[in-house]
């Protein structure tokens, strides 16, 4: 699925984050979305997954303007957003979790696909999602990724906090979700990990992109200065 984001303005209340955002996520492919804390990322994908509505520009899914659109209508044309922090709910244990993310009818499968992809799930099924670790939370959250089989999937910080081992699981699964043709649009604290897997890479600077292009055409300098702070 390709996301066009077109000269997009966007904030809160009566202050703006974002102003003349163009970005491309194109079909099959992951792009990396960088920059310092408070740079926008975060307000980004907000907007891109209905969250929040921007006060300026356009967003064209697939070459339909979806500008505007709720969160539910942009789930249902294959949008999935897994935001920053353990999106689960804690009072409900983990097979719970995942039939409330499953389609009507296709619960057992829906199981078995979040197993397969996060074998420590099939061990957690009758356990309260509110008491595993971090990371086991982390990929319960992840799950939704893969069992609803999203077309662009948004993704924030989802690494954050977690030890290494967790991280490289993470990682695995991120790969596996862009080798089954998904789009995904990466938010990531590890810049160098991101890289790795990235197509295309956007750095956000106080709320305007500084930098658009492949990861190869990326050097440090220019990542160091985004996540400090300082204008290239």
């Amino acid at each position: 699925m390709t996301l066009v984001l077109e000269n997009l303005a966007a904030g809160y209340g009566g202050t703006t984050v974002l102003r003349g955002i163009n970005l491309v996520v194109p079909p099959s492919s992951v792009v990396a979305l960088l920059g310092a804390n408070g740079a926008g990322k975060t307000t980004l994908l907000r907007v891109a997954s209905g969250l929040l509505k921007p006060s300026a520009g356009r967003i064209h899914l697939e070459g339909r303007d979806v500008t505007g659109s709720s969160p539910h209508q942009l789930v249902r044309r294959g949008v999935c957003h897994v935001p920053e922090g353990r999106g689960v709910f804690p009072s409900l244990t983990v097979r719970e979790n995942l039939v409330l993310q499953s389609v009507a009818g296709n619960e057992s499968d829906a199981i078995a696909r979040a197993v397969s992809a996060f074998p420590r799930l099939g061990e957690r099924l009758s356990q309260l999602a509110g008491t595993m670790s971090g990371g086991e939370q982390q990929m319960l959250a992840l799950a939704r990724a893969y069992i609803q089989s999203p077309r662009l999937i948004l993704l924030d910080e989802v690494s954050m906090g977690l030890a290494p081992k967790i991280v490289d699981e993470i990682f695995e699964f991120l790969a596996m979700l862009a080798q089954s043709g998904a789009s995904l649009l990466l938010v990531e604290q590890y810049v160098t990990r991101a890289l790795e897997v990235a197509d295309f890479v956007y750095l956000i600077n106080r709320g305007e992109i500084a930098f658009a292009g492949e990861p190869s055409e990326l050097d440090a300098a220019d990542v160091f200065k985004a996540y400090v702070g300082v204008g290239l």
